[in-house]
């Protein structure tokens, strides 16, 4: 899986058999041992879900770690909430004096950084159907991973429409494949967001090269 949980990767596991053949009868031709080797095969490492990366910690400034898309999807989901932010990727004054105010109206520590408190309550779920900007933070962040096998570029529109949601079936199912107890459901919930906002690109939906 090529994505930051770098604990799910492929773990090989391999046997050997060792055959050796029985005594030759007095005066025959003694053949060599055989050994036989069985091919390493394939299984995929599993993690329970209370493995999964932690909520990324934002605060004004560069943010290095994190791709530009985290803090998009912040500024989409505060948008959400009322605010009228530029989706530009950038934590500046602007995007600091919002979370602050958000972090005061909702009784959370008024610190400015944005992690696991701050983003439980600043994201929404979503599913087919829904609308809005989580809308377009979730199919913003599917953009930002580049190529996938689902196909080209979702539309930026905010409306939770079948090509979105085939995105979000086939995102949550590469997950499933590596994480015991996730559920492939298509609701955009608060799981689903932390792998969104962390960068998770899961084989077999993005290939490793």
């Amino acid at each position: 899986m090529k994505a930051v949980i770098r604990v799910l990767m492929t773990v090989l596991v391999c046997g050997a058999g060792l055959t050796v053949t029985a005594p030759a009868a007095a005066g025959a031709v003694v053949a060599a041992p055989t050994v036989s080797v069985v091919a390493p095969i394939a299984v995929p490492a599993m993690i329970p879900v209370s493995g999964l990366p932690n909520w990324p910690v934002l605060s004004q400034g560069s943010n290095i770690g994190w791709p530009a898309a985290t803090v998009r999807s912040l500024q989409y989901l505060l948008n959400a909430h009322g605010a009228c932010l530029v989706v530009d990727g950038v934590f500046g004054l602007r995007t600091d004096a919002v979370v602050r105010s958000y972090q005061r109206a909702h009784g959370l520590v008024v610190d400015g950084i944005v992690g696991p408190r701050t983003w439980s309550s600043v994201i929404i779920t979503v599913q087919r159907g829904s609308i809005g900007p989580a809308v377009k933070a979730v199919q913003d962040e599917a953009n930002s991973r580049g190529p996938n096998s689902q196909g080209p570029p979702l539309a930026v529109d905010g409306i939770l429409g079948p090509k979105t949601d085939a995105w979000v079936r086939a995102f949550q199912n590469a997950i499933a494949g590596h994480v015991i107890g996730f559920t492939e459901d298509g609701i955009v919930g608060p799981l689903t967001w932390s792998l969104l906002v962390t960068g998770e690109k899961p084989d077999p939906l993005y290939q490793s090269p």
